[in-house]
């Protein structure tokens, strides 16, 4: 029987692949045979990913792009035509979250930043995106939201805001593509072991908490996000589109 969960040969773009959960997605689908485009915002970070990558067999690119630039974006999505002609999966990873405090004392500038980088950026990757997807007549866009987008986490306002946008985008676009064949879901994390969710990770009372209600009581790692990810750029999720995929530990539950 064929293998549901083969990526050989498609082209896989991943945002915020530098580090934490965009660098274990990564590596998962080359493992699995993808063609890997590694992105983030250093150019030098990610082909430290790309050259791991390689030297463990797999087929990886280092494209660097700032998502919350409109022109860097434009030229990534222009570099990966240019090179394959075509894109396969979308994994939306790269986020930011400047802003760790109350509600009440968000300032403009740190609003801003999470908008343009978690909403606006992950809306036009999925647009430039899905028109090269569309060119192919296959696609699977991957969005990775948080619990947060479920229940708004402590002193994570802004951040927990934009996350619950990316839920309806997801749908939006699963709802609007699929005659096109593309197919878009997103990826619920709950608290994960990363440099990103360090200033969380740090509030001692917040990870206590965290894991204390837990039914797996335990900060999840990068690579707990991996499987979740194939799943849904291979064949296994065919018919599996706008759905909401929470891989938290219980702590939803």
């Amino acid at each position: 029987m064929s293998d549901m969960f083969d990526l050989s040969g498609r082209v896989a773009l991943i945002t915020g692949a530098s580090r934490g959960i965009g660098e274990a997605i990564a590596t998962a689908f080359a493992e699995r045979g993808a063609r890997v485009i590694v992105s983030s915002r250093k150019q030098e970070a990610c082909e430290e990913v790309a050259r791991g990558i390689a030297a463990a067999g797999g087929d990886a690119l280092a494209l660097a792009c700032h998502i919350g630039d409109m022109e860097a974006l434009a030229r990534l999505f222009g570099e990966v035509e240019s090179r394959y002609g075509r894109l396969d999966v979308l994994v939306n990873n790269a986020a930011t979250n400047p802003y760790y405090g109350h509600v009440l004392d968000t300032d403009l500038g740190a609003y801003q930043k999470t908008v343009d980088v978690n909403v606006r950026g992950y809306f036009f990757a999925s647009v430039l995106g899905g028109r090269l997807m569309r060119k192919g007549s296959r696609g699977s866009i991957i969005n990775i939201a948080s619990v947060n987008a479920v229940r708004p986490g402590p002193k994570q306002a802004i951040y927990s805001i934009t996350k619950g946008a990316v839920l309806n985008m997801t749908k939006a676009f699963a709802r609007e593509c699929g005659t096109d064949n593309i197919r878009c879901n997103a990826i619920l994390p709950g608290l994960v072991r990363t440099k990103f969710a360090g200033a969380l990770l740090a509030d001692e009372e917040q990870v206590k908490h965290y894991v204390g209600s837990n039914p797996l009581p335990r900060v999840g790692e990068p690579r707990d996000l991996a499987g979740a990810a194939v799943f849904l750029a291979s064949d296994a999720s065919s018919y599996v589109t706008g759905e909401l995929l929470v891989v938290d530990g219980g702590f939803l539950v």
